[in-house]
Order: C-alpha cells, then sequence, then structure tokens
C-alpha cells in the first residue's frame, strides 16, 4: 500500500533548508530515500521507525520517528504521524537527532 506524504511548513522549512546547502546533499540523498521508504512501508527495518514519546502529533496522535542517517554526528531524522486521512503521512519535521 502506497502512502501519500503530506508536510508540515515546518518540515517544508526543514526540506528547503537541506535542498539549499550544497554541503548537505549527502544528507538530502539519506533524507529522500527515507521519504520513500515512508511512501511505500512506514516499517521498513532500515528506517528504525519507533513511537516518539516525549511529542504528540495534531490531535495528540502519536508520532514516530524514522531515521535517515545512523552512526552519523547530528544524525537527521524524520518525524512523523498517520493521518489526517486514510493512507496519509503527515512529516512533522526533519532534523538533526535531538
Amino acid at each position: 500500500m502506497k502512502f501519500k506524504l503530506l508536510f508540515t511548513n515546518e518540515a517544508s522549512h526543514n526540506l528547503h533548508s537541506i535542498k539549499s546547502d550544497k554541503g548537505l546533499e549527502k544528507r538530502l540523498k539519506a533524507v529522500r530515500k527515507t521519504l520513500g521508504y515512508l511512501e511505500t512501508n512506514p516499517r521498513h527495518p532500515s528506517l528504525n521507525t519507533h513511537k516518539y514519546y516525549t511529542l504528540l502529533g495534531p490531535n495528540g496522535m502519536d508520532v514516530f520517528e524514522a531515521y535517515a542517517e545512523s552512526n552519523t554526528p547530528a544524525a537527521y531524522r524524520i518525524f512523523w504521524c498517520y493521518g489526517p486521512g486514510k493512507h496519509e503521512i503527515t512529516i512533522l519535521a526533519i532534523t538533526s537527532h535531538p
């Protein structure tokens, strides 16, 4: 099943910032790969998807964290939640690991 990805303003801004920085091309590639996996299988093993307990999404929805990078200083993560509609995923933020 394919999911439609929706981006919050923050996530759109995060992605634009990565795209506009030539020094982050490797990270951009990793983020794009992760977004592709989220579209097709949000539980893909390489994403290391897990619930992020310290955040709540819109309307109190569960927030999940997927790895865009690992074993890298300030590795990038994608925070997301299911919805608002069926077969939709909302990307909340694309940021370095807090």
